[in-house]
């Protein structure tokens, strides 16, 4: 730490000043931080994630598709941010944008900028069904928003899910995420505690890729449902042929508002998404943190008609959606998404990166079968997970029927040998992870399934 903080750290908390006092006599001072984060956060974790002690660490930096940790290890990063950082972390033409930007001006809250503006014509531009843009913070935030100004546009109250779908954090999205057995449905679950009992009543759940049992449901709800969401690629399972296609089609039988999760495919499998990628354009699409090039900006685009639910000139009418944040349209993150955008429009970028991405994969594959580990390396274009099965899942019990504890120990070994990845939980490749990133990892895999 530099002399300023140090004098800070002093004066706001001694007993931290004195982990940083841990040092060797030519190293700089360094703090514990496990010790100072198992004293201040809850679990030592970030949201719903803490590693296990013996492969913990704490991140000091991050460039291309590595990050380094305060211990001095150095890890492929396959979590990506998830998803977001898809050219890497230090990409230099986002970070010149960034520093133009905060010289400029970080934050003007609820006021329009132009970096937000100039933004907001670029992603109509690019996003199929965008023909207005709603912005937010976060992509729980986006998927939220999304469904209130369904619930506003309709004025019904029910939702469609479907079956280890995640569409963030908040209470509407907390129902069978996590799935340990298949529901009753159409009835729905929550996986968190404090989340309203009332609730139940307004979401109802499906298996993904059964589109008879989804269109049963949506045909007996449909006068009070007002939104179907869905992951277009849900995680690590990609749609069958039809099914987002039949999900299309009554949407538009009932007039229910067709809402596709983006906040990972978007910008990921293709420059339009997943619209472009499955060729189904939805009324509504959720964009998270990519959005803002890995920064705190989000986006609901989508039909005029819908989206202007949010026109905050409509306060007071009955079908005005209240939409309202302190970081939307934030103007370092919306350079940021203008920089990445800039490279992901390059000619051939996705065909590029899904040739190398075919390629890594089938490198890891590789080396299962050379260790007959009965594993695949599960995943279409960058997505990627290793599921003990021999083929690729159509659902979440399919992905609970995989053996997930034989792949949380693979996971477990290759994380022991700096490759990061979230145990039981999809990852990816950028367009910044290089061949000596793929050959570490390669040896990585090669040493674990040794262990195994």
């Amino acid at each position: 730490m530099t002399p300023i903080i140090d004098d800070l750290v002093c004066r706001l908390n001694p007993r931290l000043l004195a982990m940083t006092n841990n040092k060797s006599e030519n190293s700089a001072p360094r703090v514990d931080y496990y010790t100072s984060a198992e004293a201040t956060i809850p679990g030592a974790g970030l949201g719903g994630y803490s590693l296990p002690n013996d492969v913990r660490f704490v991140i000091e930096r991050a460039y291309g598709g590595r990050l380094c940790a305060t211990d001095g290890r150095e890890f492929v990063d396959y979590v990506c941010g998830a998803g977001a950082t898809i050219i890497g972390h230090d990409h230099p033409d986002v970070i010149s944008a960034v520093q133009r930007q905060v010289a400029r001006g970080m934050h003007f809250f609820g006021t329009l900028n132009s970096a937000a503006v100039e933004l907001a014509e670029i992603l109509v531009d690019t996003i199929p069904c965008a023909e207005r843009i709603v912005y937010a913070s976060t992509g729980s935030e986006a998927t939220a928003y999304a469904l209130r100004i369904a619930r506003a546009f309709t004025g019904r109250d029910k939702v469609l899910k479907f079956e280890g779908a995640y569409h963030g954090n908040h209470d509407y999205a907390a129902f069978s995420q996590f799935p340990t057995h298949p529901a009753n449905y159409p009835n729905a679950s929550p996986d968190s505690g404090g989340v309203p009992a009332a609730l139940s009543d307004t979401m109802l759940v499906a298996p993904y890729n059964d589109l008879e049992i989804a269109e049963s449901i949506i045909a007996e709800h449909h006068k009070d449902m007002a939104a179907i969401i869905v992951e277009p690629a849900q995680r690590i399972i990609f749609p069958k042929p039809g099914f987002l296609e039949g999900l299309r089609q009554a949407a538009d039988r009932y007039g229910v508002v067709l809402i596709f999760d983006e906040v990972v495919t978007g910008f990921r499998l293709a420059l339009g998404g997943a619209q472009e990628y499955f060729g189904v354009t939805p009324d509504l699409a959720a964009y998270g943190k990519i959005v803002g090039g890995g920064g705190p900006l989000s986006c609901i685009g989508g039909r005029a008609d819908i989206l202007d639910s949010a026109n905050p000139n409509r306060k007071g009418s009955a079908d005005y959606a209240y939409i309202n944040g302190t970081l939307h349209g934030n103007p370092v993150a919306a350079v940021a998404g203008m920089a990445t955008l800039k490279v992901l429009m390059e000619p051939d970028f996705y065909s590029r990166f899904n040739t190398q991405c075919d390629k890594s994969r089938a490198a890891l594959q590789t080396v299962l079968g050379r260790h007959r580990i009965a594993a695949k390396v599960a995943g279409q274009s960058s997505f990627w997970q290793f599921l003990f099965s021999d083929s690729e899942p159509a659902n979440q019990m399919d992905v609970l029927a995989a053996d997930p504890d034989s792949s949380k120990r693979l996971d477990m070994e290759i994380l022991k040998r700096n490759i990061y990845v979230l145990p039981n939980v999809r990852r990816f490749f950028s367009a910044a992870h290089t061949d000596r990133d793929l050959a570490q990892t390669v040896d990585a895999l090669d040493a674990a399934c040794a262990a195994l």
